[in-house]
């Protein structure tokens, strides 16, 4: 059984239960908001749900409170791009107050659906090379949010990691699908890190099961290959196959979530999503009590987290070296 261990005490209401919104009549005095939340997730995925019950304890330590003064109605897109747009558009029908959008794929389609509702984004990688907002200090229109990466050097960063844990990687994939994922904010530093650290970058595009099977076996082939995956809908989503043919092809690899990691990848280093989901509720608060969204700059992570997995290194044949597990926040055994 695998042990987690924290060095730092586990965030509160990381594991705590939504509780699904339910219509009730405001205290006297009070006026009945009602919001929108569009996650692009399945319904039962135990890492999602605990971020929208971040998000809900956020806004009622800001005193607001579902089924009191507060209507949270909330759809889940099942990793689904057309589900995803459908429920765009069913949310902007409900005419909420505000809506809470994660992840690009989400906010893109719900910016196609309406120009007046505000909205408030989580997880997005890049906002303006998508498209969301014009610029970051002043989103304009009805959209501001929390990015989910704050500079592209974490391409490099993924990589210098990949060949510290496995100094013999000498051939490294990047792999995303380029459908769901602007890969471009992360290749410059990925390839000048690459460079530096004398390995060769290797562009790996997805878009199935089969096509990440058929990447990962490829560096699997010869020995010194290694893997970078990067955050998105898609990889989320995929996160089990990916994991399984790297651990069969023995290749090492770097996610950017402690899910990976748990779920058997050998490390991963990325952002607090939680403590993002929590940071969202303010703007939420902010937006309701009457500030535009175009005003308030998009901001991004504070807080990052690492973890890695010794059973799967052991597996690997790599030997964790010190630097990596004193820095980690989570280690499992």
């Amino acid at each position: 059984m695998s042990i987690c261990l924290r060095r730092r005490e586990f965030i509160a209401g990381l594991g705590g239960t939504v509780v699904l919104p339910v219509l009730a009549r405001a205290h006297q005095g009070e006026r009945m908001r009602r919001i929108g939340v569009l996650m692009p997730d399945d319904e039962n995925d135990p890492v999602a749900r605990p971020l929208v019950s971040a998000f809900t304890q956020a806004l009622a330590g800001l005193g607001r409170t579902d089924g009191r003064n507060l209507r949270m109605d909330v759809r889940w897109g099942g990793g689904d791009p057309n589900r995803i747009r459908a429920l765009a558009q069913e949310l902007v029908g409900l005419q909420p107050d505000i809506i809470l959008a994660n992840s690009t794929p989400a906010t893109v389609a719900l910016k196609r659906e309406t120009r007046t509702i505000p909205i408030v984004f989580v997880t997005v990688v890049d906002p303006v090379a998508s498209g969301i907002v014009e610029r970051l200090d002043r989103p304009s229109g009805n959209i501001t949010g929390f990015a989910s990466f704050g500079e592209g050097s974490l391409g490099g960063k993924w990589l210098q990691l990949l060949t510290e844990i496995a100094p013999d990687v000498k051939r490294a994939a990047i792999m995303f699908n380029p459908d769901t994922a602007p890969a471009s904010v992360f290749m410059p530093s990925f390839d000048t890190a690459a460079r530096s650290l004398k390995v060769a970058p290797i562009i790996a595009p997805v878009h199935s099961h089969l096509e990440i099977e058929t990447a990962i076996i490829a560096l699997g082939r010869e020995p010194g290959g290694g893997l970078v995956v990067i955050p998105d809908n898609f990889t989320f989503a995929y996160r089990a196959p990916v994991i399984s043919a790297a651990a069969r092809n023995n290749v090492p690899a770097v996610y950017s979530g402690f899910v990976h990691v748990r779920g058997g990848g050998l490390l991963s280093y990325g952002v607090d999503r939680v403590d993002l989901f929590r940071r969202a509720a303010t703007y939420v608060d902010r937006i309701l009590r009457g500030e535009k969204p175009g005003d308030l700059p998009v901001q991004f992570p504070t807080k990052y987290e690492m973890a890695v997995n010794l059973k799967t290194a052991k597996a690997l044949g790599l030997a964790v070296p010190p630097s990596i597990l004193v820095r980690a926040d989570e280690v499992i055994e």
